[in-house]
């Protein structure tokens, strides 16, 4: 009788590589996408009834769900006049054997960060309209960021569930007796798109496998007026410029195309 002895995951991620590059030389795809065009993405949003604001977001097989709570406290001693964002990310083990429960771990963290520094430096919300008495009380903003089943790009995902959950958010006056109920004051869409690079080529929203072997992706920030409000690279390989030029643009032209996706919710 023979034996069947299982390939290593060493194997089959070589294997697995020598595909997609082979498809990539072919300017092919795995999921017969163009290199430059996104998967399917919807954007659901009061999914969530006893949050302030809520969004689900399903990009291909990727889903993410959003929550925001919106609650009285003091603000910082160096910003007394302006409200607070705490912005939190959770690679739940059920969205993926890669994730582990426990206290956030550094793919958490990166989201979180990247996320909420799209937030802040687009200005989207006007911070300075959550001061209830300055130096004493603003309103603090919650954003929790739960992966439900990563199929990969997890962090564009993220960003449009953050801004889309936003964008849905009361400031709830009433319960709190600050008054009445209003909407928290966005002004701006920020919406992160990730490109990768491999075999030469670059690769807008990666899938699970697509990132998992790319040398290195850059996430871009964009503002409604294309302007650029945060950029984040991770991997070793280098980029040249014309190559961050070539993304930058691309970035900016899925970022407008996805924004016409919270004009359908």
């Amino acid at each position: 009788m023979l034996a069947v002895i299982p390939m290593s995951n060493d194997v089959m991620a070589e294997i697995q590589h020598d595909y997609l590059f082979n498809l990539v030389l072919k300017g092919e795809r795995a999921d017969g996408r163009s290199f430059d065009e996104f998967r399917e993405i919807t954007i659901e949003t009061n999914v969530i009834d006893t949050a302030d604001g809520s969004a689900l977001v399903t990009l291909g097989t990727t889903q993410v769900l959003v929550g925001v709570k919106v609650q009285p406290g003091e603000p910082f001693p160096d910003t007394p006049d302006v409200g607070v964002i705490i912005t939190n990310a959770e690679l739940i083990p059920m969205a993926s054997p890669e994730f582990e429960a426990g206290p956030p771990r550094e793919g958490a963290i990166e989201i979180a960060r990247v996320v909420d520094r799209g937030i802040r430096e687009s200005k989207s919300i006007d911070l300075k309209k959550l001061c209830v008495t300055e130096g004493e009380k603003v309103w603090i903003i919650f954003i929790d960021i739960h992966i439900l089943d990563n199929g990969g790009n997890i962090l564009d995902a993220a960003s449009i569930g953050a801004i889309a959950a936003l964008l849905t958010t009361t400031l709830p006056g009433a319960r709190y007796d600050e008054g009445e109920d209003m909407p928290l004051p966005v002004r701006d869409i920020p919406v992160a798109i990730t490109t990768v690079e491999f075999g030469g080529e670059l690769l807008l929203d990666p899938s699970l496998d697509e990132g998992k072997i790319a040398g290195t992706s850059l996430t871009v920030i964009t503002n409604s007026d294309g302007s650029i409000s945060g950029m984040q690279k991770s991997g070793t390989d280098p980029l040249t410029t014309d190559q961050i030029i070539r993304i930058v643009d691309m970035a900016k032209t899925a970022a407008e195309e996805i924004r016409t996706k919270f004009l359908e919710v």
